[in-house]
């Protein structure tokens, strides 16, 4: 019987879901238990087989998000370490992720740590998140330039919505968002709010909750299995 440690992959992209398992594979401590295209398959796989660590995105194109479906596994099976990954610049899903206490968190595209490496370090109880939060282009800025009140506004920007709707969600003037539009604009050098939506959008800069859950409401429930077992 093996000794290895169990890893579950679990990203609705195919290249992503092949990149975790290449890790897997090569690592001589783990084995692959499953590699999965949907979170809700991993809270169905952990309640019928033996695992000791998940590695899942957070955005699912279809189905619960991977933070929905980790908060499940951890108060189900506690014992199971879970590493949550992302490739996007949303900086609210760390903070999310540590209030859950899920175990780590890997960002694809901004970490200086391999993925073995906090693989390593997690199953050994150590809890790995990033240093800082993601800080991408955008623009003629980084992120970081924009204030947490621009940023709440850009996140409702990219979901085409006026400005007096923007007002009415965050409780502001639709001057005040306006004023927040020109200075985005003036800042990054975008031409208009459709540059800024769809350049936040394409980076993952910010990404709206509706974007994160497709099913809002809904609790992971027993699905089907389909991935490479």
């Amino acid at each position: 019987m093996s000794d290895k440690i169990k890893v579950l992959v679990v990203d609705d992209q195919y290249v992503a879901r092949s990149f975790f398992e290449l890790h897997v594979e090569m690592a001589k401590r783990y084995e692959l238990a499953a590699s999965l295209p949907n979170a809700e398959q991993a809270v169905a796989w952990c309640m019928e087989h033996p695992v000791d660590l998940v590695i899942m995105d957070v955005v699912m194109k279809y189905g619960l998000d991977g933070l929905t479906c980790a908060r499940t596994i951890k108060r189900d099976h506690p014992g199971i370490r879970i590493i949550l990954t992302t490739s996007m610049a949303e900086a609210r899903w760390i903070e999310k992720a540590k209030r859950a206490k899920i175990d780590s968190f890997w960002l694809k595209e901004y970490s200086d740590i391999p993925l073995t490496e906090v693989m390593d370090r997690t199953m050994s109880g150590e809890s790995v998140y990033p240093s800082s939060p993601p800080n991408p282009d955008f623009g003629e800025i980084t992120k970081h330039e924009l204030s947490e009140r621009e940023l709440e506004v850009l996140r409702e920007v990219t979901r085409s919505l006026t400005n007096e709707e923007i007002a009415e969600v965050l409780h502001i003037s639709p001057h005040t968002v306006k004023r927040h539009i020109e200075n985005m604009l003036a800042k990054t050098g975008f031409k208009n709010r459709i540059d800024l939506a769809v350049n936040a959008r394409t980076i993952g800069l910010v990404v709206h909750e509706d974007d994160r859950t497709e099913n809002n409401g809904r609790r992971p429930t027993s699905a089907g299995k389909e991935g490479k077992v």
